[in-house]
């Protein structure tokens, strides 16, 4: 009996999860609330023996990711699941968020490589005192490569000219009423990385609210696929870069002023150690939009109408006219 006991302690530990040797975390920093994505069951821990800042089991696996998120960023405390605050005063003041993803087995013995997948994100305090609203056109990802080190990309969605891709426009981006249907060329580039890491757009959608999570939704790209034939997808997961056009559109309103927000979630994949390219566009990948398990990226669009700017004119002509017109009257009368 003790030999069979002994035989059955020597036998080899099946995994619960393929064991991943992921080495990047992606972060996007929200105005209220920071979501970081680590690639699912990292040197072959699963999502139980991973924790918020120490503290905090609230992963959530995600197909492809296990993803933690902090969801206050004011508490009372001044801490949630270990985030820790710091603020740098001077001309541009700013408040820097820290926090980790780390590994905690408390069994005797531990068998896979311990992970400490650490991330910030960094705001401008006028924001925070204010409470408003900013567009996160850039997110961050920070890459682990063993012995070599850390150090961290910039992972940013910009508006270019046209489909060479060569300049971006600057913020903020206006289209006038009279362009509506025009093409818009989207490039999202991950900058600072090697050419292993691939970015991959998996969905975007607009919104007239600066909240990803609006009901009120035009999908542009669902599960990398374009949802209708108002968008073109030029690359995508190839590179460091991918990039994509649709016809500008607004939201049916009575405001001459509009606004519409574009939300790309975005992955980066390790192209040596994942396969990275979607799998083939059919009629039925574009039907159902999963659940974000990237980081999003978010742009805002002004809509103008060309009234908004002439009817002021318009009505101070008019009244030069009248008035005109009038000593006009008033001399030939005499």
């Amino acid at each position: 009996m003790a030999a069979v006991g002994a035989l059955f302690f020597l036998l080899p530990v099946s995994w619960a999860c393929a064991p991943q040797k992921a080495d990047y975390v992606m972060v996007s920093c929200f105005p209220n609330a920071i979501i970081a994505n680590v690639p699912e069951c990292p040197y072959g821990w699963e999502i139980g023996q991973l924790s918020l800042g120490g503290v905090c089991y609230s992963g959530i696996n995600t197909p492809g990711f296990y993803r933690f998120t902090i969801p206050d960023l004011t508490p009372k405390n001044h801490s949630y699941c270990g985030t820790l605050s710091e603020y740098v005063g001077g001309k541009d003041p700013k408040y820097i968020f820290y926090n980790s993803i780390v590994s905690n087995d408390s069994s005797l013995t531990v068998r896979n490589q311990p992970v400490n997948y650490t991330f910030s994100c960094t705001y401008k305090a006028a924001y925070l005192v204010n409470n408003a609203v900013f567009s996160q056109r850039v997110a961050t990802v920070y890459v682990n490569n063993g012995s070599l080190g850390s150090f961290k990309s910039q992972l940013s969605m910009n508006v270019f000219t046209n489909s060479k891709f060569l300049y971006a426009k600057d913020a903020p981006y206006v289209i006038d009423t009279s362009e509506i249907g025009s093409e818009v060329f989207i490039g999202i580039e991950a900058k600072g990385l090697s050419n292993r890491f691939k970015v991959v757009i998996t969905n975007c959608w607009a919104t007239p609210t600066p909240y990803s999570t609006d009901r009120k939704r035009w999908s542009l790209i669902v599960n990398s696929c374009s949802s209708d034939n108002t968008v073109t997808i030029f690359e995508n997961a190839k590179d460091s870069r991918s990039m994509f056009k649709f016809n500008s559109f607004r939201f049916q309103r009575l405001e001459k002023v509009s606004t519409v927000w574009l939300h790309c979630e975005v992955q980066v994949c390790d192209g040596e150690k994942l396969f990275c390219q979607p799998t083939p566009c059919t009629s039925r990948s574009t039907k159902l939009q999963s659940d974000p398990s990237g980081g999003i990226l978010t742009m805002e669009f002004q809509i103008r109408g060309s009234s908004y700017f002439l009817y002021p004119m318009c009505t101070f002509l008019c009244m030069l006219c009248m008035i005109l017109l009038n000593a006009i009257l008033g001399y030939t009368s005499l």
